[in-house]
């Protein structure tokens, strides 16, 4: 087969990202050449490619669902809030400017060449593309400088199907409005809907579907209920709720649990990473923003910020500044990872991010940090100087550079350069997805939980943390498999939508 499909959606996190997922796995399974497409993101989550470009979090999984390595291919555009009126703009994986709202569109032009030119390849070299939508379609006040909607599906004549999240309420005004604001051009190529994350019995539905279709000429091609085993790769900051869980956690091996405690910082990056703890048996995983929630916790980790020193200040205003001190003084284990790991020095020197100069740390490392315009964005390798010397691997993306240190390292690169620091109960690295290295990982948690007198707790010895998020894709796809009509979604990707499909007329148009 061969074809192209945009998935789009009613809302942010109504379920693109993981039913781009499901379909591409659902498809590589069948022995098609898939490839996913996200042409514009906003995410703080970001990983690093082999090429050593930057991409969403969202569309390497999606390239894992293929059975391909991340690419800045997938993904050309990605914007990284920094604050609510700015955020960093990255073209094809290297940030090139900071952009507003007001100024953005300066660089519309350009940037559609890029995402057209970017679409074109994949679609040269693989079977099928899955392009997954931004927000919602229906944000018609951007219709003009729309890059990854409509503005991407009429420049690529692509099909579209809207999902939209019944779990929110609402969702059957939600899919009929989110076509009905449209023009009539991109009404044509709304071809029908999914619905995600369903509970209860699928015959109560039924009435409300067989109206929506009457109303708006359109299918619904699946419902997709409720998986409660998928949590794993969000795409945005929009799942770290506060004293919600991460993950779904599973029983200790043995008598006492271990509890983790992760700072929900206002501008987070890259909150995936505590997601490998949460997959440890026995570790319970919670966001936590004020300081009472600290005074349980068995760990607490400082994750990455894309506002460092404006979330440091955070941290001081709310107290939790202080309860993580505190916490170090009495010997009790603080992780502080990229931004985090930074907030835990001495000094912060930065001309480049906020723009504000040196400003004090916390003081729990002793290091010295200074930010440079160039990002490190790297993948890389090395050997835990602590924790058992096991081989562990990561990535790094990055401002701040450590000038100066007067702490014992974490790790030895493969290059040789000494990275992170250990003082005392205080551990820090630039490292993101470090925990997902599942033999440091354990002796990491051993660790944990013998400063925290937590003898009862037991490291299991076999999760992997790897195979674990394999099983979430392949879930995503038996989702899809027993709950979308996947010949029609086939046949939609190879022919596309119907060119008499009906316009829905409204006072708005």
């Amino acid at each position: 087969m061969k074809g192209a499909l945009l998935v789009a959606g009613t809302t942010s996190d109504a379920g693109k990202s993981v039913l781009v997922a499901g379909l591409c796995r659902m498809l590589a399974r069948r022995g098609v050449r898939v490839a996913p497409f996200k042409a514009q993101n906003m995410s703080n989550n970001s990983v690093v490619t082999l090429d050593g470009g930057e991409i969403g979090r969202a569309q390497a999984m999606q390239a894992a669902a293929c059975g391909l390595e991340p690419s800045v291919r997938f993904n050309p555009v990605l914007l990284k809030p920094g604050s609510d009126r700015t955020s960093q703009l990255v073209v094809r994986g290297r940030a090139v400017a900071q952009v507003s709202a007001s100024n953005y569109i300066e660089h519309r032009t350009a940037l559609r060449a890029v995402v057209a030119d970017e679409l074109a390849s994949l679609r040269a070299e693989f079977d099928v593309v899955i392009c997954e939508g931004a927000g919602s379609p229906a944000e018609i006040n951007l219709r003009a400088t729309d890059l990854a909607n409509m503005g991407l599906a009429t420049a690529a004549a692509l099909p579209v199907i809207v999902v939209g999240d019944i779990d929110r309420g609402g969702v059957l005004a939600h899919l009929f409005g989110t076509v009905a604001v449209l023009s009539p051009e991109d009404q044509a190529l709304v071809a029908g809907f999914v619905i995600n994350k369903f509970r209860g019995d699928p015959a109560l539905l039924v009435p409300g579907l067989d109206q929506l279709r009457a109303l708006t000429g359109r299918p619904t091609y699946g419902v997709v209920p409720f998986a409660d085993g998928l949590w794993m790769d969000a795409e945005d900051s929009l799942g770290t709720v506060a004293d919600a869980p991460v993950g779904r956690p599973r029983p200790p091996v043995g008598s006492q649990w271990l509890r983790v405690a992760a700072v929900r910082l206002p501008r987070i990056s890259n909150t995936t990473d505590v997601e490998a703890l949460a997959c440890e048996p026995g570790v319970s995983v919670h966001w936590v923003t004020e300081p009472s929630r600290l005074d349980d916790a068995d760990l607490v980790v400082v994750p990455g910020s894309k506002s460092t020193v404006s979330d440091l200040e955070w941290l001081r205003r709310n107290g939790l500044a202080r309860a993580i001190s505190e916490r170090a003084a009495a010997g009790r284990p603080v992780l502080g990872i990229c931004g985090g790991y930074q907030m835990l020095g001495r000094t912060i020197s930065d001309a480049v991010e906020s723009g504000v100069g040196v400003v004090e740390g916390l003081g729990m490392l002793d290091l010295d940090i200074e930010f440079a315009a160039d990002k490190v964005l790297a993948q890389v390798s090395g050997r835990a100087e602590r924790f058992g010397a096991h081989s562990l691997s990561g990535y790094e993306i990055h401002h701040g550079r450590v000038v100066r240190s007067g702490d014992d390292a974490l790790l030895t690169a493969a290059s040789g350069v000494r990275e992170g620091s250990v003082r005392g109960s205080v551990v820090g690295t630039h490292w993101h997805g470090l925990l997902e290295s599942d033999d440091f990982r354990r002796s990491f948690l051993a660790w944990v939980a013998a400063k925290s007198g937590r003898a009862g707790f037991v490291v299991a010895p076999a999760t992997s943390v790897a195979a674990l998020r394999e099983q979430q894709l392949d879930l995503l796809a038996d989702l899809v498999e027993d709950n979308l009509d996947v010949d029609a979604v086939l046949d939609l990707i190879e022919h596309g939508v119907d060119p008499d499909i009906e316009t829905i007329l409204t006072q708005l148009l």
